[in-house]
């Protein structure tokens, strides 16, 4: 199949996905305040990524923001509201596991599961249980952009399972997701316990375990912080902060995180977002890693069809990998939203450059896609 007419074949696909009708909402409500409600998104991508000598064009699944589908049940109980969430990802070709030497197409495992979720919530807070957020997930991307769709504090979702290639055009072993993180919290088996909103602080913790992996039984428990508000003269502002250990079941020791994010979106749809996180690993040979991240965007109502938004972004990250090396990232984008058909509609650049003992060509990447929700 010749290049120029994958990229053809592959706009036709995406454009057919944009093109579907925004549907009404799937919601079914009983006569006592309850509701059952099917929600899902598609989120095709076109991904072209350069390694420095050649370049790989492929249609996939945007690992930023899946493709799935997913249930909501809601009754109330007095003043208790008891809550389930079954959703998983359809298991589609994906961005995360794209790569030189092809990609990966087993299709759906357990592990695409993303949440088994009971909940009962009321005036003492919310208690969870089941398959689902941690804490901590979500506290490194506080994000009031609307670009925040296609850019935002993890860098690695187009090209993550890419391998750099050496200045001798060697692929190496070390990839676009080895040199750069930012810590964010995971989905697990787990029980949480959230807070109260009290004057825009809310506060949560959580224990869990990685119950869709079997080789995976350590355990994991976190703790956060965060704040949201509008002030009187339209500011808006978001802010969160996390603690996360993971504890080896191997008596290794520990992974400690520590993340913190904060966006700030003014009136006229200037928006400024900061992350930054370091890790402590006691494990035998592993890297303390550190990283600082900043996105200047701007959002506005310019055409007919919905909200405009774009940024600029830049990752600067420190012992990725192995002790010493440097990571930076920056990249640019623009989402449209299209309220007809319910679409985001997105176009992104980004670069990484990674200098460890070898030198390693950069790794670009042009994003072309879609997020249709319904």
């Amino acid at each position: 199949m010749t290049k120029q007419f994958k990229w053809l074949s592959t706009a036709a696909i995406l454009a057919a996905t944009t093109a579907i009708p925004a549907m009404a909402e799937l919601k079914y409500e009983n006569n006592s305040g309850g509701y059952v409600l099917l929600y899902g998104q598609f989120d095709p991508v076109i991904v072209s990524v350069d390694d420095g000598e050649e370049t790989e064009t492929r249609l996939l699944d945007n690992d930023m923001s899946n493709s799935r589908v997913g249930l909501r049940l809601m009754q109330p109980y007095g003043s208790n509201e008891f809550m389930f969430r079954f959703e998983t990802g359809l298991g589609l070709p994906s961005t995360a596991t794209a790569n030189q030497d092809g990609t990966n197409t087993e299709g759906w495992s357990r592990e695409d599961i993303r949440h088994v979720d009971f909940s009962l919530e009321g005036g003492y807070g919310k208690f969870s249980a089941g398959q689902g957020s941690m804490a901590s997930d979500g506290a490194a991307e506080t994000d009031l952009s609307y670009v925040g769709t296609a850019l935002y504090s993890f860098t690695n979702d187009e090209n993550g399972a890419f391998f750099y290639r050496g200045s001798d055009g060697i692929l190496s072993d070390i990839t676009v997701g080895d040199s750069a993180d930012n810590f964010d919290g995971a989905r697990r088996g787990r029980i949480r316990y959230d807070t109260p909103d009290l004057n825009g602080f809310s506060a949560s913790i959580a224990y869990g375990q990685n119950i869709l992996s079997s080789s995976d039984d350590d355990d994991y428990y976190d703790i956060a912080i965060s704040y949201g508000n509008t002030f009187a003269n339209g500011v808006e502002f978001a802010a969160s902060v996390a603690y996360a250990v993971r504890d080896f079941d191997d008596s290794s020791g520990e992974r400690k995180d520590t993340i913190a994010s904060g966006s700030v979106l003014l009136p006229n749809g200037l928006s400024f977002t900061a992350a930054l996180g370091t890790r402590d690993d006691s494990a035998e040979g592993a890297s303390d890693p550190d990283y600082w991240y900043t996105k200047l965007a701007y959002e506005g109502d310019w055409i007919p069809w919905g909200k405009t938004g774009i940024g600029i972004d830049y990752f600067d990250g420190s012992d990725f990998d192995s002790e010493g090396s440097s990571t930076k990232s920056w990249g640019i984008a623009v989402v449209q939203r299209i309220d007809s058909i319910n679409t985001d509609a997105y176009l992104k650049y980004r670069n990484h450059d990674f200098d460890d003992t070898v030198d390693f060509d950069r790794n670009e990447a042009w994003v072309l896609g879609a997020l249709w929700q319904f």
